[in-house]
């Protein structure tokens, strides 16, 4: 399964020196298959060390912090051999053992050459992180991209990348578009997805249910385990919320996160300030923030903390919380479809490093998402899920704000590749909106 951010890991490795990898993400968003399947194919043997499955290996850490005292131990404790020039060491799941993650400074600083990669899934819960000697990246679930990639379908992806706009390639993309909005991008539901096609609908759709099913009550038992001094219970009921608000939503426009009703005693943003951040760190929950009046840069700026919108981090996992069917997904015929074509933009965002992202309103008007550009302007980007494309928001909103252009994904092939300034995008071109800021 071809995934973007390995590109950047054959760049690390083919530098004289570098810091150690450490990839963030996730439960289950396929980690140690990167780093393992994909950029092991690159080395001659891969020496992987998971400290979950096997907590003894903590023992290698125990006495001294040396990289090549550590060595020693892991090849006694694995009884494998581990070459420094040629092979690739991986520590799974370092957030078990805290020695583990300070070794990586002394990796960094020793043993500039080696080739040491580690990573988490609970990563943004570290007390103690070794700043400035690794170099780190977040895996979140696949992009669209990646899940035209695991299709195998060449005319499409060669569709996809030359952006072209023609009828047939149109039908043919939203028609995934709308089974990725059923799969999500969770490398397990993708792979059931694709790899028996033979196999009837059903059997598949079923699959992929079970899936996600077996998914989200990994993540219950996760809150549980992990919480820390954060009440578990809020954690989980902020986690089954961020579905339960949206299906109350029938103007296909995201509301900002409502505190009251998600737990009987509390009702503030104090009372579940820890349990967002929780879900934030842990990389399960996606945060934007509405601006109001004139944007101004930089807009991180003028965000409000107790004024937030949550996005769950895969819309597959959200439309399973939602109990959305396939058919009604395919049919695009349910009352808050508009809030999982947000949600799908704002995952899309998200891989490209775009998060926590911004949004605009004022009385009468919403705009989805405002982005800056290198030139510190700000362009507004309405999401549209349908083939409607005229609403009152952006006009609104130009007329107010006078941007120097806008943009607008929709249900439609999009507007001509020579419009400049008020441009539509189809939504499965999400991820091309950074090309036309």
């Amino acid at each position: 399964m071809k995934r973007i951010l390995l590109n950047q890991l054959l760049a690390w490795k083919d530098r004289a020196t570098r810091k150690p990898l450490l990839i963030d993400g996730a439960r289950q968003t396929g980690k140690t298959y990167l780093l393992q399947n994909l950029l092991g194919q690159a080395f001659q043997r891969v020496l992987r060390v998971d400290f979950l499955a096997s907590p003894v290996m903590a023992e290698a850490f125990a006495d001294a912090l040396n990289p090549q005292d550590i060595i020693s131990n892991l090849e006694l404790l694995t009884g494998q051999a581990f070459n420094p020039i040629t092979d690739l060491l991986i520590l799974d799941e370092i957030g078990e053992c805290a020695r583990a993650v300070t070794s990586l400074k002394y990796f960094a600083e020793q043993a500039p050459t080696w080739f040491v990669a580690a990573s988490g899934s609970n990563i943004g819960l570290l007390t103690a992180f070794p700043v400035g000697k690794v170099e780190q990246y977040n895996l979140r679930p696949l992009t669209f991209e990646e899940f035209l990639w695991a299709s195998g379908e060449s005319a499409l992806i060669r569709a996809f990348e030359q952006k072209t706009q023609s009828s047939a390639a149109h039908i043919q993309l939203m028609d995934k578009l709308t089974d990725y909005y059923f799969t999500g991008g969770m490398p397990e539901a993708v792979s059931a997805w694709f790899s028996q096609p033979e196999r009837s609908l059903l059997d598949r759709i079923a699959e992929v249910s079970s899936i996600h099913g077996n998914l989200v009550e990994g993540y219950q038992r996760d809150f549980g385990k992990y919480a820390g001094k954060v009440n578990a219970q809020l954690i989980e009921a902020v986690f089954r919320h961020i579905p339960m608000q949206l299906s109350s939503v029938l103007d296909e426009s995201v509301k900002r996160f409502k505190f009251k009703g998600v737990d009987a005693r509390k009702s503030r943003y104090a009372d579940f300030e820890g349990a967002i951040m929780w879900l934030h760190r842990c990389r399960l929950a996606l945060k934007n923030y509405p601006i109001e009046g004139l944007p101004r840069l930089p807009l991180a700026a003028y965000q409000k903390e107790n004024y937030v919108k949550l996005y769950l981090f895969d819309v597959g996992l959200l439309n399973h919380m939602l109990g959305t069917s396939y058919l009604e997904i395919k049919k695009q015929a349910y009352e808050y479809k508009g809030y999982i074509a947000e949600n799908f933009v704002q995952q899309e965002l998200a891989a490209l490093g775009i998060e926590p992202t911004f949004s605009w309103g004022d009385a009468r008007a919403e705009i989805e998402f405002i982005l800056a550009n290198d030139e510190g302007q700000v362009i507004p980007v309405e999401v549209k899920s349908g083939s409607r494309t005229r609403a009152k928001s952006l006009p609104s909103y130009v007329q107010k704000c006078q941007p120097h252009k806008t943009i607008k994904l929709t249900g439609t092939q999009g507007s001509s590749p020579l419009e400049r300034e008020h441009i539509v995008l189809p939504l499965y071109f999400a991820k091309y909106i950074v090309d036309e800021l």
